[in-house]
Order: C-alpha cells, then structure tokens, then sequence
C-alpha cells in the first residue's frame, strides 16, 4: 500500500558558477561550503539533478519515484497523459553576483529536434536587488539578423542590447527565442520547464581559473531568436492580499503572487499540482494529513491528489503555481 500524499519539500541541489555569490546562503539560508553559489535548483527531475524529498514519510526518495508510484495523484490526471513520469517544471532561486552571459532558449520543436529535450520558457520575480542593478532583456531597437550578427561580430552587443534597471517585486516573462541575461546584484526566483538548454552568444570576454572561455553557441543560436517579438516581457500584476493575483499564464505554468496575511482556505480545482515558492516572510500549509512550514527560499509541492488546504501567515510572500 503506497503511503498518502502530503505538502512535499525536497533538498535544495547547489549549483557552483563561475558568477555565483553569497546571497543564497546569507540571506536565504541554503547550506553550502561552495564559495560562488549561483543557482539553488528546489524542484528537479533534470538528468541527473533530481530532486530528493526531506520531509516527511517520503523522505530519501526522489522526485523520479514519487511521479513512478503516485502518477496522476502527483501530476494530475491530464498532465500525467501529458509528461508521464516527467515533472515538467524546474524551480530555482538565482544569485548572480556578476553578469550571466548574453544567452536565449530554444523552443520545443528545436529543442526536441537537437537535445532531446522540452524548451525553455521561463519567468523571473526579482527577490532582492542591488542599487542600480540590471537585467537584460531583448533589444534596444528593431532588430534584424543581419543587424544582430554585425554587432556581436563587431563586439558591440551591447549597444544593441535593452537593460532594465530592477527592484523587489519586478517580474519578467521570458519567451523562448528572446535574448536575455541577470545582470550583476540580483537575486531572483524562477520558474521554468523542465530543460537545462541554454544557448550563450557572449560571455562578457571572461575566463575560468585555467585562463579558458566558457562555450559559445551562435551557430545553434542564430536559428533559435525570434527578432520579431513584441517588448511584453515586463509583467504587471494585482497586489490583492488573500487571493491569487495572477503573473503570468502560458500553455507550460500560470503563476499568482499570493500575499497572505491571514488563514486561506485553497481548493484545487485545476487538476494540478500546485508549487509554492516562499519570496518574503513564513507560512504555514495544512492539509488534513500534516502540516508545513514554509519560510523565504523555500519551495513546497502541494500533489494534485491534495484538493483542499490551509495557507495560513500574518506576512507571507507565496510565488503559486500551477500547469
């Protein structure tokens, strides 16, 4: 008899990068003696990244058995038709202390075609931010590709590139096929599918403790933009408290920023599993089998099989999200 479902959390995966900082430990506490601690993957089913749960009943199992035992009590019953026993999300907090490259991502039909792979749409919501702090997000201007490859071979990207300066609570949609990097100083949540496809275009000239660049990717990149997207990447938002104020809704999540200051009743209805990311303060989860606390950094995985919970905080900051 296979043991009932309940508010899972899973161990953080660590990822060391060349740009990585210090805020994820300092500030949301993750537990880490690597030094430059870019990326804190909270929910994985990435090869050879999968997650493992830490609470609980499930407790040492990963992310892989729990969607081979419990199907469409996890994933929901259409989800389930759809990815099988493949989680479809990738949950991570970010930390870049320096610039990522210049980089965009292919979309499913060439991610399949090439790596085997689903694309990579995906969402950021800025958690903290240096002052003057940047992302990179599309272009400056209309682009075209012959206009794109003069710069990047000139060295010039840059100027051809749109920064925004970012504070607390800004929220960005990143469609497959647009040029993008975190700029230096921030700290955000994201929320993707399920691929770890990036195509870098420029690395900022930098080099690894053995004097080598890191890998380019134009020859696979150039295919993958898409020049004529329109410059809807900025995401505006309700700040109702005690309700669902949706994000951001595209065929692969839908995201609501929930600011609980009070005790909820949530009732699923989507025949979805529903993700929690903890971005400011704590929170307690009840279901009728167990409870959950849930403090800034934090992930929880509510399974679809869960139809009613309890969301209760007198100040929390809840990410929501669902396929």
């Amino acid at each position: 008899m296979t043991k009932q479902l309940y508010p899972i959390k899973f161990k953080p995966i660590l990822k060391d990068k060349i740009w990585g900082g210090e805020k994820l430990k300092t500030l949301l506490h993750k537990d880490s003696k690597l030094s430059n601690v870019g990326e804190s993957w909270e929910i994985s089913d990435v090869e050879g990244d999968t997650s493992i749960v830490i609470n609980g009943d499930l407790k040492g199992q990963s992310l892989k058995q729990l969607l081979e035992t419990y199907k469409a009590e996890l994933l929901g019953e259409r989800h389930y038709k759809v990815f099988g026993n493949k989680f479809p999300l990738l949950i991570k907090f970010i930390d870049a202390k320096e610039d990522l490259s210049i980089q965009l991502h292919p979309n499913d039909e060439l991610a399949a075609k090439r790596h085997n792979s689903f694309g990579k749409t995906e969402m950021w919501y800025v958690m903290q931010a240096d002052e003057d702090a940047n992302l990179i997000v599309g272009f400056n201007q209309e682009m075209t590709p012959e206009t794109y490859l003069k710069h990047l071979n000139d060295k010039t990207l840059t100027e051809i590139l749109n920064f925004d300066k970012v504070k607390t609570g800004d929220t960005y949609f990143i469609e497959v096929g647009r040029v993008h990097a975190i700029g230096a100083g921030v700290m955000l949540a994201e929320i993707q599918q399920t691929s770890d496809i990036t195509y870098r275009v420029y690395d900022w000239d930098r080099v690894d403790d053995q004097g080598n660049e890191r890998e380019l990717h134009n020859d696979l990149a150039i295919d993958a933009f898409d020049f004529d997207m329109p410059d809807n990447f900025r995401v505006d938002y309700q700040k109702t408290e005690n309700t669902s104020n949706q994000m951001v809704s595209c065929p692969y999540f839908t995201t609501s920023m929930l600011h609980v200051t009070e005790s909820i009743l949530k009732l699923n209805t989507k025949d979805s599993f529903f993700i929690y990311i903890c971005v400011e303060g704590e929170a307690l989860i009840e279901t009728e089998l167990a409870s959950e606390f849930i403090k800034q950094g934090e992930t929880v995985l509510i399974p679809a099989a869960i139809k009613t919970y309890k969301i209760t905080s007198s100040n929390a900051k809840l990410l929501e999200v669902y396929v």
